[in-house]
């Protein structure tokens, strides 16, 4: 059977990947975290004293990307992990530092490059629920469903407040994270390959005030039956 891409795309905490994790679950298909794999770049970068808020610097990590690998695994309560080189850092691609640098590093085209065509080798032999930012418009822009996830941005601030403040209490403001937001959407937007678009044919689904089963059976009543 050939297989079918669902692509998720959308701003940063929308819920995307909550909502793409339960499709792949109840679909039985393959979920894949892009914006996990540009995250495990970033992190990369920050260890080697590459990327900060000042700057990054690009000439270092386009010459490392040799050298990466990245990929996902299992937990024992069926959670995906992120592995960078063999070492599980799910967590340490969740914090703040990595999310102040991770929309700059994600903007060098080699990079954007090389992991787009990780994805799409992915989609190729699976079928998948991938999310991200330009999945529907550049890595399947002939996915069988797109989905463009949005959602306030108060609500999305306290969203992922409540997250990092629950993993490390006081390490970071509600302030701050709204901020760091605010600015990827920009990057994030603005970037010259790749950006953040919404794609022509994609089905918009606001996450600002339904539960996470409302947005799950949105999306749900739009997959192609096969």
């Amino acid at each position: 059977m050939t297989p079918i891409r669902i692509a998720v795309d959308g701003y940063a905490s929308t819920g995307k990947s909550t909502l793409a994790k339960r499709l792949a679950a109840a679909l039985g298909f393959l979920y894949i975290d892009t914006g996990a794999m540009y995250r495990m770049v970033a992190l990369h970068a920050i260890r080697h004293g590459w990327a900060s808020p000042d700057g990054i610097n690009a000439v270092a990590i386009n010459a490392s990307l040799e050298q990466l690998h990245l990929g996902f695994a299992r937990d024992t309560q069926g959670r995906n992990r992120a592995i960078l080189n063999g070492e599980d850092v799910e967590e340490a691609i969740r914090s703040m530092d990595v999310s102040r640098v991770v929309s700059a590093v994600s903007s060098l085209v080699p990079v954007r490059r090389r992991l787009v065509a990780q994805q799409q080798a992915m989609g190729r032999s699976h079928s998948v629920v991938m999310d991200g930012r330009d999945i529907g418009t550049v890595v399947f822009p002939d996915a069988e469903l797109k989905l463009f996830v949005t959602a306030d941005a108060d609500v999305r601030a306290q969203r992922r407040f409540a997250e990092m403040d629950a993993a490390n209490p006081g390490s970071v403001s509600l302030a701050e994270v709204k901020s760091n937001l605010l600015q990827r959407d920009k990057e994030d937007r603005e970037r010259l390959d790749s950006p953040l678009l919404l794609a022509d044919d994609a089905v918009v689904l606001d996450n600002s005030s339904v539960s996470p089963d409302e947005l799950f059976d949105q999306a749900m009543n739009l997959v192609p039956r096969r």
